[in-house]
């Protein structure tokens, strides 16, 4: 006889909550990190060189469902000009870095 299941949305938003789901939240968002680390373009030339590389930060917070405590967590990258090297210019090619790393980290993940 086959199993079966049925989900409970109670049962579902108390997993989102809990504390374990965090620290799982965090951790893809390190390797993910880690990985935009590995990838990311240093320019060599100029006063920023490598503060591209060197601003990827993860944080955690929780948000979403009706009140807004599910787990969640971030990469981003604090340099100013980080938008300009993921999506490029007309000047210069988009580098897509974040999303590389997103879609390796989530494989690995």
């Amino acid at each position: 006889m086959p199993a079966r299941f049925k989900m409970k949305r109670k049962g579902v938003g108390q997993m989102l909550r809990m504390p374990g789901m965090r620290a799982e939240m965090l951790r893809r968002a390190a390797i993910i990190r880690s990985v935009a680390v590995a990838i990311s373009p240093v320019y060599e030339k100029g006063p920023t060189a490598g503060h591209y590389k060197a601003s990827w930060e993860i944080d955690s917070t929780t948000r979403g469902g009706r009140s807004r405590n599910r787990a969640a967590a971030y990469v981003r990258n604090t340099s100013y000009y980080a938008r300009w090297v993921e999506y490029g210019t007309e000047k210069v090619p988009a580098h897509h870095v974040l999303l590389r790393a997103a879609q390796v980290g989530g494989v690995n993940g």
